[in-house]
């Protein structure tokens, strides 16, 4: 089998990229919910934080593959538990979030060290960005351009789908602010979802 080609499609690389990132998970609840409440500009700060996390852990994973093979399993309860607590906690700071609540507050979620920190606790993004690499990329192109052009490509994929998130959470502020508190429950209900969901 030759280097650099892929003996799977391409398009299902990328369908599972897209699917994994632009999908609703924690970050993109917390990117809507800061767009609908403290403006585009603080959304996008969030963003550039979580996207940069994001790429740092793929480059961990390009990395550390052998060894994320033999420790992901033993620290994979840990993650969970961390990352189900982190997600409840977002959640009650989403539910109890006011109409009043202006784009400026110190104590608001949009900030870029708050997008940073938070991809570290995301199980979603931690399994993903631990996977894909090992899965998709170093068994065709083990070569380190091949690693940078993968873990670029698909740090480009999450940050296309956090903007997104950006791009929705801006277009429908006013329909979300009219309708806040049925939006913030809405938006409670999948962080506790996906809370749930990882011990299932």
């Amino acid at each position: 089998m030759k280097k650099g080609v892929f003996p799977i499609s391409i398009l299902s690389f990328l369908f599972y990229c897209f699917i994994v990132t632009f999908t609703p998970g924690p970050s993109n609840i917390i990117i809507l919910s800061i767009a609908q409440k403290e403006g585009t500009a603080r959304a996008l700060r969030y963003t550039y934080g979580a996207t940069l996390a994001f790429g740092l852990l793929l480059t961990a994973s390009a990395l550390l593959s052998s060894t994320l093979a033999v420790i992901l399993p033993k620290i994979l309860v840990g993650m969970q538990i961390v990352g189900s607590l982190y997600m409840l906690y977002l959640a009650y700071q989403i539910s109890r979030k006011s109409k009043s609540s202006e784009p400026g507050t110190p104590g608001g979620m949009g900030t870029f060290r708050s997008g940073f920190v938070t991809q570290f606790v995301n199980p979603k993004v931690v399994l993903f960005t631990m996977t894909v690499i090992p899965t998709f990329i170093m068994p065709y192109h083990p070569a380190i351009t091949g690693l940078i052009a993968g873990v670029l490509g698909i740090t480009c994929i999450g940050f296309l789908a956090y903007a997104t998130w950006v791009m929705f959470g801006t277009i429908f502020k006013q329909f979300l602010q009219r309708y806040q508190r049925a939006a913030n429950l809405v938006m409670t209900l999948f962080l506790v979802y996906a809370a749930i969901m990882l011990w299932v």
